[in-house]
């Protein structure tokens, strides 16, 4: 099993921006140097504590600061920028990480990013799904491209315009071929958009803040769109992320990974359990699909989504995720804010280091 790294990345609204994105940025140097194999970065445009507004520009400082690990969207959020850019920009950077990049993409969730973009009325997945096939249309296809799919909004011709002689006209193919592994954050249980994904051989990442009993239901359906392609599942290319702290110590897992006033932990779900009811997508915090609202508590989330402990106690809990939602291929590593900066580093050593060693090597004994 793998190790990889998703950040938000989700930051406490008194923080100066300027000094999270440098810790945020320190996180994936860092991870690169433990081995990890690839890390996720979101993005949004209307959100103080969420400060990457565009996932590859944050990440294209990394290129020269990392060796090994793969830089992916986490997401690029489709629906916000015409795919002509999206494909450009993706490709161009494709090349100047020579290959280490994955392309991560949704339609974008926050209401508040549709609302500033004027597109809050639109049918945002439908965005979403006419944005990607004329990304893959434009890596697919040559000069002048004559893009025009059925009920799509997005024509793409330089026929008028081009000068093959020049150049001038032609935008360019990734630097892998036939492209990037596509990567989609999946959150809502039983996701339809999964069976797509299985189709189309982009890869899910189920996201931490879902419990864990309906991670099953993403594998069914992915499984289930391979078996609509012809193609049979491979649990390597499914990941599943999960919020994990890594202590030294029994008091301080507890203290910094739930009940302490100030975990970054804490803050995190506070935020996301805001965000998700205001915008009624919280049905990923609950144990029953027909659970009444008021019987959610955010203790009751932290229990439930926060794996935190000293490395004995996280191995035997990720194993006993494992054998509850079966095999995956990447365990991925939610990031959260450096509160405490030795202890964020501690944690990702000790996960890095000790307790994905063990792990694989209980998997491997069974």
């Amino acid at each position: 099993m793998k190790l990889g790294m998703f950040m938000m990345p989700l930051h406490p609204l008194h923080r100066n921006p300027t000094q999270t994105l440098q810790e945020d940025r320190q996180a994936i140097i860092l991870a690169d140097q433990l081995g990890f194999h690839d890390a996720f970065v979101g993005e949004h445009l209307t959100d103080k504590a969420e400060n990457v507004t565009n996932s590859m520009i944050f990440l294209a400082t990394l290129i020269a600061e990392t060796k090994q690990i793969k830089l992916a969207t986490g997401t690029s959020n489709l629906s916000h920028m015409h795919p002509v850019l999206v494909a450009a920009h993706a490709a161009m950077f494709d090349h100047l990480a020579q290959g280490r990049f994955i392309f991560g993409v949704s339609p974008g969730a926050l209401v508040s990013d549709a609302e500033a973009l004027g597109i809050l009325d639109q049918d945002r997945n439908q965005l979403f799904a006419e944005a990607i096939d004329v990304i893959l249309a434009i890596w697919g296809g040559e000069a002048p491209y004559d893009i025009a799919l059925p009920n799509n909004r997005f024509k793409v011709t330089t026929r008028t315009t081009q000068a093959a002689e020049i150049g001038m006209g032609v935008m360019s193919k990734p630097f892998q071929q036939p492209r990037p592994e596509i990567v989609g954050t999946v959150v809502a249980p039983f996701s339809r958009g999964v069976i797509a994904m299985g189709e189309r051989d982009f890869h899910p990442l189920s996201a931490n803040f879902l419990l864990p009993q309906w991670l099953p239901s993403h594998w069914n359906n992915y499984s289930q769109g391979k078996t609509n392609a012809g193609v049979q599942a491979s649990t390597a290319d499914w990941r599943v992320a999960r919020t994990v702290f890594v202590a030294d110590d029994v008091a301080t897992a507890r203290s910094y990974g739930r009940d302490d006033a100030n975990s970054p932990y804490r803050f995190y779900y506070s935020q996301l359990f805001t965000k998700l009811k205001r915008a009624n997508r919280h049905e990923v915090f609950k144990e029953r699909r027909d659970q009444r609202d008021d019987e959610l508590t955010l203790d009751g989330v932290l229990d439930r989504l926060v794996i935190a402990g000293t490395v004995n106690e996280v191995v035997d809990q990720i194993l006993t995720l494992r054998e509850k939602v079966g095999d995956f291929g990447e365990l991925v590593y939610a990031g959260m804010d450096w509160v405490d900066e030795k202890l964020s580093r501690r944690s990702m050593q000790l996960m890095a280091e000790e307790v994905m060693p063990r792990v694989n090597a209980a998997i491997a004994g069974r």
